[in-house]
């Protein structure tokens, strides 16, 4: 039986289930919670609340882009001042079907453009200002981004949106700016008509503002109307700079959005919320339906957006109003929202975006990606390199369901979100048979939230393994989309069980995938108590790091193997199944999977650092303590201050060692410091140095990576002196991430 409507009695395996809905409690966006409503009518409010026609739209997007492209992508800034002459956006060329084409083949839906960011600077040919790329040397100035890319969208069958920041510091620097210039509130005709630049859409609106709000209202009315479809508008909370006491009418900017673009939904306000990072980060459970104080539609108060709870029971109880408002994971697949360089600007890995891929659009979420384009106008080859490779990944695992031709109610299998099985009574259960054992580790479950709302709080898989059930994943919330992933199993029955939830659930869809698990690459390193790890390679990723591991959530099927006598590892060598101690040699360790075998990794491991201690040093600065040279951990690093040309640091190694090299890792965050030129110094009692020899490390700003420097010969030593005689650049002073001295 297909079910559309709520009204339903059906049986299922024996069980008689209840779909009664409550007939005073109607399905909306939003629902009001009143003084006096117990507990169980909140979550019974709560169990009504379902998303808008355009925001299930944009839910089954899933996968969409972000263009972050602009003045900052020339002078390599994050953030502008508003000041930059338009001129130094030297775009020579542009590749808008180069980036559909990437983005298309990552399996992304939608593009979000940076039409204007927050230094004003504007990628259309707007009739209201000179400040964009009217006024480049770009196609004579008169070139339009967004009209390219809108073109492109078309072709390659994309959607497309804007971001347009109500932060506008070009408007706030110039004398003449509109931005806080405290002009009186009058009623205004939007658009307002320039001569010689006629508009073919016709309809008007009259809206009482200030100059700042009809100049952004006139901007809405040029994209919204003269680049096709938009589907999503884009709207941040940044303030870089603030003047005037400047208020945004988002009341009438709302209203000219539905009207001219009714598909759209619009990020930052009613439809769509921030996720509370820019890392990458999901919840483990992530709620669309979370509590207000005040009116959603009316209100400039939102929730905490930080929360790691944002809509569980416990803070449903504190609502005022219930209200469907879901989720974008955003992050960039760069180290930064703008380009910068293909040299020291890391590039997220395969794995990276797979994960986060997973883990957001498998929690109830979107994931919003960025990729900024070059100075040349195209995506850089690295990042179209992983966009690909995702994207195959993705067809790979997500284009055959193991599920298809099995047993079990045909609504939750047709993957259509139309149709469901509402589950009641004592057994809250779906059984699925299949005609013959399959191998999966993805299991795909779909709640139909647009016809009842988040229901199922808690949930557990099972597999028939030996004649019994074996729980082989669990979980919190379902929503609109959750993937359970988990050590591959082999079974040819399968059980969903809901464990706990909010009136009738309704499971739309269960699909089971399999994910054919690469033996990575590895990564050997010490940690800060001696002892030695193995991992798969996690990218030092500096730009706001989202802290996932990898290795729990793409490989828990892995095996890892290792020798620490310089031995190639195979599957008869040591299994790694935890840290382990080491004071010295070289570790090799390979993966495997399935009897394939990953790349070696090989790692010599310098002197165990448990006995060290700084013994003198010329100076540190701030937060970056001498420590921080020896402290196993390259994210932290030693800086001197200032001063001369000149700096050095001595280290106790607790005794005697015969040492044949010493490796220098640079900090990555900036230049400063990079010790290019230097020496070493050895002692056996702390008093008496005796030169080991003179090193000189290249091209550190553009590779910061370790270096390593080996003496002419053993020099016994307790003592180690490293003084750097010239960093790289003109900065004057040192920093080092991390030392590591060798012996014979």
């Amino acid at each position: 039986m297909i079910m559309r409507k709520p009204l339903l009695l059906i049986a299922f395996a024996g069980t008689v289930f209840n779909c009664m809905a409550q007939q005073n409690i109607k399905y909306r966006n939003t629902i009001a919670v009143n003084p006096g409503d117990s507990k169980e009518l909140i979550v019974e409010k709560a169990a009504h609340v379902i998303p808008t026609a355009r925001q299930l739209s944009a839910l089954k997007n899933e996968f969409i882009a972000f263009i972050h492209f602009g003045p900052n992508t020339f002078t390599r800034m994050e953030w502008g001042n508003g000041k930059e002459d338009p001129k130094v956006f030297d775009l020579k060329e542009l590749h808008t079907d180069q980036w559909c084409k990437a983005m298309k083949a990552a399996g992304m839906k939608m593009v979000i453009l940076t039409v204007k960011h927050h230094d004003g600077f504007v990628l259309w040919q707007s009739r209201y200002t000179k400040h964009g790329i009217m006024s480049t040397g770009f196609q004579n100035g008169r070139g339009d981004i967004l009209k390219e890319l809108s073109a492109s969208c078309k072709k390659y069958g994309l959607k497309l949106g804007i971001y347009l920041s109500p932060a506008d510091l070009y408007q706030i620097e110039n004398a003449d700016g509109l931005y806080g210039n405290l002009s009186t509130y009058t009623k205004r005709t939007i658009p307002r008509e320039v001569p010689g630049r006629p508009f073919a859409n016709k309809t008007k609106f009259e809206f009482l503002v200030d100059d700042y709000n009809e100049y952004f209202l006139n901007q809405l009315f040029e994209l919204l109307t003269e680049y096709g479809p938009i589907h999503e508008v884009w709207f941040d909370g940044a303030h870089p700079k603030r003047k005037g006491g400047q208020k945004y009418n988002y009341k009438a900017w709302k209203k000219l959005i539905h009207t001219l673009a009714p598909e759209a939904v619009i990020f930052g306000r009613e439809d769509i919320r921030w996720c509370g990072n820019e890392s990458g980060s999901t919840r483990t459970s992530e709620w669309n339906v979370i509590p207000y104080r005040e009116n959603p539609d009316t209100t400039d108060h939102f929730p905490d957006m930080y929360a790691e709870d944002m809509g569980s029971r416990d803070r449903l109880y504190d609502a005022k109003f219930l209200h469907y408002q879901q989720a974008e994971t955003n992050t960039s697949i760069r180290e930064g929202w703008f380009y910068r360089d293909d040299t020291t600007q890391k590039v997220r890995s395969t794995d990276d975006v797979f994960d986060i891929y997973e883990r957001s659009v498998g929690g109830n979420s979107t994931f919003l990606l960025n990729i900024p384009p070059n100075r040349e106008g195209k995506f850089s080859p690295e990042d179209v390199r992983v966009l690909n490779e995702v994207g195959k990944r993705i067809g790979e695992t997500y284009n055959n369901n193991l599920f298809e031709n099995s047993s079990a109610p045909e609504q939750a299998l047709d993957n259509d979100l139309n149709t469901f099985v509402l589950l009641d009574g004592k057994d809250r259960e779906i059984t699925i048979t299949t005609p013959s054992p399959v191998t999966l580790n993805r299991l795909l479950i779909q709640e139909s939230v647009h016809t009842h709302s988040e229901r199922v709080e808690k949930h557990a898989v099972d597999a028939w393994i030996n004649n019994r059930w074996k729980e082989i994943a669990s979980a919190t919330n379902i929503g609109y989309k959750r993937i359970l992933r988990f050590p591959e199993v082999t079974a040819s029955k399968f059980r969903l069980r809901i464990e706990a939830g909010r009136l009738t659930p309704s499971i739309a869809t269960i699909g089971a995938y399999y994910y054919k698990t690469r033996p990575p690459q590895l990564q050997v390193f010490r940690t800060g108590d001696g002892k030695v790890t193995i991992r798969p390679l996690q990218a030092d990723f500096n730009w706001k790091p989202h802290q996932e591991n990898l290795a729990e959530n793409l490989y828990k099927s892995i095996n890892i193997y290792y020798t620490a006598d310089g031995s190639k590892p195979t599957a008869d060598s040591k299994k790694y199944s935890g840290p382990f101690e080491l004071s010295k040699g070289e570790v090799k360790a390979v993966a495997v999977i399935n009897n394939e075998h990953g790349s070696v990794t090989s790692e010599t491991l310098g002197i165990a650092k448990g006995d060290w201690r700084i013994i003198e040093t010329d100076s540190e600065s701030g937060e970056h303590k001498a420590g921080m040279a020896i402290d196993e951990n390259k994210q932290t690093w030693w800086q001197s201050e200032a001063s001369g040309s000149n700096h050095y640091i001595a280290v106790d190694l607790g005794k005697a060692y015969h040492l044949n090299a010493f490796a220098y890792t640079p900090q990555k965050q900036n230049d400063r410091g990079m010790m290019a030129r230097g020496t070493i110094e050895v002692s056996t009692d702390g008093k008496n140095w005796k030169n080991a020899g003179d090193f000189e490390f290249g091209n550190l700003i553009n590779d910061p990576t370790t270096r390593k420097y080996f003496f002419n010969s053993p020099a016994p030593a307790r003592y180690v002196r490293i003084t750097g005689t010239e960093s790289a650049g003109s900065d004057n002073t040192l920093a080092i991430g991390e030392l590591d001295f060798y012996e014979e």
